[in-house]
């Protein structure tokens, strides 16, 4: 949907709650009806009413979350799909063909890399890990005439590593590039790349814009104007790249159902006053772990020791709910994770109850063994919305118990 957004002037926790949220105009319902018809009636052969037919082809639910997204990110279009990987798989779908190049993150998301690498690659797309902090390396990564896009994620998952999203949309654009930006670890209530120049922004609405993790979502936004690379004419014959991932929602139709939007659009209206909860404990909490490991071990970039605290300063108005840390050993690690009790051992992040991980055997166990394997004694921790002194005492306790 085209961002026509009334709210658009407004402060973000009014756009979350009532940009593409307009009371229903036939009953006055101040939220907005959850439609679950697949198929809508013409009143002639192709006179559509409001310009519906076809559930995979779009329907009013997904129409509002789409337009909340948009507007909470700055974006012309928002385009909501069945999950984070889904998103990114339309993303790369629309600009990349056989014989093509990426740049990634070399700490990217497992299974980014595992869908870039073994999905695209045998179909011919080419991929080169980068450190995204590193302009000099990521400019050595793109190959000139075939790079269509750099891919960051910042902060990225696990390192919390920060890349400077206007310098490297400048790079990028230098070389007749796209940038994408996974800014699901941000979330829009800390940063907007698109207003720092990137041309897209993925999202697992999974984790914090839902926010509850009781729903699996994806979702893809698009900076005003943006084309495929290079005047490249996509598949639905227009070079915008807006029209070409609402052709491959159409076409592919890896589409949210109605339900899992209305969770999304519901969790996203508390989606700043939740943020700011993750990252005052997420503080807390590196604080405590940097007085007991020290400030080598503990990854946030909220901390001065951070290398890229600055560049994170200037781009993010908080510094997220997450937090990594070095255990020593990769024992310890396993003992440290398997130890809490208020923290749960579990993959995914980003919803109101803490959650514990082990990235080498786990959300990153695909990268073992390649240029992104990370860290084997590294802990990943999400910080909820509980009383902090019991996420406290209970890291306290486990980090005792492990040795």
């Amino acid at each position: 949907m085209t961002n026509k957004d009334e709210f658009r002037e407004a402060g973000f926790a009014t756009r979350a709650i009532h940009s593409g949220q307009a009371p229903d105009p036939t009953t006055g319902a101040v939220i907005a009806p959850l439609y679950l018809s697949s198929t809508y009636a013409q009143e002639r052969v192709g006179d559509l009413r409001a310009g519906y037919d076809y559930g995979r082809a779009g329907h009013p639910t997904r129409t509002s979350l789409e337009a909340t997204l948009a507007s909470l990110e700055g974006g012309a279009s928002a385009h909501a799909f069945a999950s984070g990987l889904a998103a990114e798989d339309a993303v790369l779908r629309t600009i990349a063909r056989p014989g093509d190049h990426i740049v990634i993150p070399v700490d990217a998301y497992g299974g980014t890399y595992r869908l870039i690498s073994r999905v695209f690659g045998q179909w011919g797309v080419a991929a080169s890990p980068a450190q995204t902090a590193s302009l000099e390396a990521v400019e050595a990564a793109i190959v000139p005439g075939k790079t269509q896009a750099v891919w960051v994620e910042t902060p990225s998952n696990p390192l919390l590593g920060i890349s400077d999203i206007a310098a490297l949309s400048e790079l990028a654009h230098a070389h007749g590039a796209l940038l994408v930006v996974d800014n699901t670890f941000a979330t829009p209530a800390l940063q907007n790349p698109l207003m720092s120049g990137a041309d897209v922004v993925v999202h697992s609405t999974t984790k914090y814009i839902a926010g509850h993790s009781d729903v699996i979502g994806g979702a893809v936004v698009v900076r005003d104007g943006a084309t495929l690379p290079r005047g490249r004419e996509g598949m639905a014959g227009s070079g915008s790249l807006s029209e070409e991932l609402r052709f491959q929602q159409l076409a592919v139709g890896g589409n949210q159902g109605p339900f899992d939007l209305y969770l999304t659009a519901r969790g996203l209206k508390t989606l700043e006053l939740r943020m700011e909860r993750h990252c005052a404990s997420a503080r807390t909490i590196a604080d405590f772990l940097v007085a007991e490991l020290g400030d080598a071990a503990v990854l946030y970039p909220g901390l001065d020791t951070h290398p890229h605290h600055e560049v994170a300063t200037r781009q993010m108005s908080g510094f997220g709910g997450m937090v990594s840390f070095r255990a020593g050993s990769p024992e310890r690690a396993r003992r440290i994770v398997e130890s809490t009790k208020v923290f749960t051992l579990a993959e995914s992040l980003g919803g109101v109850e803490s959650l514990i991980e082990y990235p080498y055997a786990m959300t990153h166990a695909s990268v073992v063994g390649s240029a992104l394997e990370v860290p084997a004694d590294l802990v990943r921790v999400s910080v909820g919305i509980e009383t902090v002194g019991d996420l406290l005492a209970d890291l306290a306790q486990a980090l005792g118990s492990a040795g």
